[in-house]
């Protein structure tokens, strides 16, 4: 078993509602440092929902919220960022008018100690971090394969460029967590691949990442560990492959009712589901995959 001293992120019993409609219901999971967490369910089960408390976008209505062995039950974005848990969105969100270059610095200037007199009168200081900013803003975007593109305008870039940008500015915040929301969403087959490559990296590199992928192939293949949400609660958690034959989580994707004789075969009862994974459809007792 793993030392809670090794989980970077714990949500304990986490709710929120919108008016009559509860998002989140009791929801349980934590994250160990260095592991890719994946986070998957049908569309508005609450994925987003949780990523938006934990990046302090929403605050949640109960329960516990720890990063890092600190309490953020009630915590404003840029505190979070400054603690080291960087996003992307599900729809890209650039400086579309901003270079490539650019967009990296605004990410990095989470972490300059240039103040307002500073910038004034442009002291040594100021110069010198400046100069510093813009050098790490070209290694990430060599790092994430895009460095011929650094004065490229943002809305100029192609789709997977864009994705790859938003990583890059991301990791400027140099994040302890990096979440991402749906980076492989629009990608082509080649360009997934490409994205798993640099997620690996980025793990290797000793940042942890939380991901929300509907790409359910890129999940299995890439995460440590898997939640699934269904209706705003966590209905499996563990192992890709156990989460994948996990009959809550077959009946949640397909719509029903999966069951298990004692002969160890399954069967699967239809009723109209609460959402879909874009693109997949398993067969009844396949499980996930």
């Amino acid at each position: 078993m793993t030392p809670p001293s090794n989980r970077l992120l714990e949500l304990t019993n986490v709710g929120k509602h919108f008016g009559g409609v509860t998002a989140l219901a009791d929801v349980s999971l934590h994250i160990h440092r260095g592991d890719i967490y994946g986070l998957i369910g049908p569309n508005g089960a609450g994925k987003t929902t949780l990523f938006n408390v934990v990046t302090g976008l929403y605050q949640l209505d109960s329960g516990g919220f720890q990063f890092a062995g600190q309490s953020y039950t009630r915590c404003k974005p840029h505190l979070l960022a400054q603690a080291g848990i960087a996003r992307t969105f599900q729809n890209i969100r650039l400086f579309a008018n901003m270079s490539a270059l650019e967009n990296i610095m605004v990410g990095r200037h989470l972490r300059t100690r240039t103040g307002i007199w500073g910038a004034l009168t442009r002291n040594a200081a100021a110069r010198a971090e400046e100069r510093a900013t813009v050098q790490r803003a070209r290694e990430l975007l060599d790092y994430v394969g895009i460095s011929a593109a650094h004065q490229t305008l943002a809305k100029h870039l192609s789709y997977g460029e864009q994705r790859r940008l938003e990583i890059a500015r991301a990791l400027a915040t140099e994040p302890k967590l990096l979440a991402l929301d749906e980076p492989a969403a629009g990608m082509n087959a080649t360009e997934t691949v490409a994205l798993k490559a640099l997620l690996q990296k980025i793990r290797a590199s000793g940042i942890t990442i939380l991901l929300i992928e509907h790409d359910v192939k890129l999940i299995m293949g890439l995460c440590d560990r898997v939640a699934v949400l269904d209706y705003g609660k966590k209905i499996a958690e563990g192992a890709p492959e156990e989460v994948r034959r996990d009959p809550a989580v077959i009946a949640a994707y397909l719509g029903g009712e999966t069951t298990e004789a004692p002969d160890g075969t399954t069967s699967h009862s239809t009723k109209p589901a609460s959402g879909q994974v874009a693109g997949y459809r398993p067969q009844a007792g396949e499980g996930l995959g």
